[in-house]
């Protein structure tokens, strides 16, 4: 059984989804040594998040921003903790719904990710800053 393990530090990004797939698979090259297992994602922050979806068209992207916005909107006025700002408390909400890790199987070498599919960032701060994520791969050896 292969183990390979290894912290990415995304560099700020302005609030909104964001595909990451190119900066994840580069931060673990090792992936190609698995030929059956999973990859696992794991954002440390608790106003950011995981997903997968679309991996070709930005509007897809825009609209998901929409959606989570209208959804959890800034400055709701029953929300109590606000200590960084309006949009503080929709952060963390929005997180919780999307999630902090993906599990993405690996087969031969590659993540089993459909066609059009690609891993998203939820930043979902007008100033979140630098967000870190823990990448760990396993599975059997080619």
């Amino acid at each position: 059984m292969l183990w390979f393990q290894h912290t990415l530090t995304l560099p700020a990004k302005t609030r909104g989804f964001h595909l990451i797939t190119r900066e994840v698979l580069q931060a673990i090259p090792e992936i190609s040594q698995v030929k059956t297992g999973m990859l696992n994602v794991f954002i440390q922050h608790t106003s950011a998040s995981l997903t997968i979806n679309e991996n070709a068209s930005p509007d897809v992207r825009r609209d998901f921003e929409r959606y989570f916005n209208r959804s959890v909107p800034d400055s709701t006025p029953y929300f109590e903790h606000d200590d960084e700002g309006p949009d503080d408390m929709p952060a963390h909400i929005k997180s919780s719904q999307l999630g902090a890790s993906l599990n993405i199987p690996i087969q031969d070498g590659r993540l089993a990710l459909g066609t059009w599919q690609g891993i998203y960032l939820g930043e979902h701060r007008e100033r979140g800053g630098s967000r870190r994520l823990v990448i760990t791969a396993f599975g059997q050896g080619k």
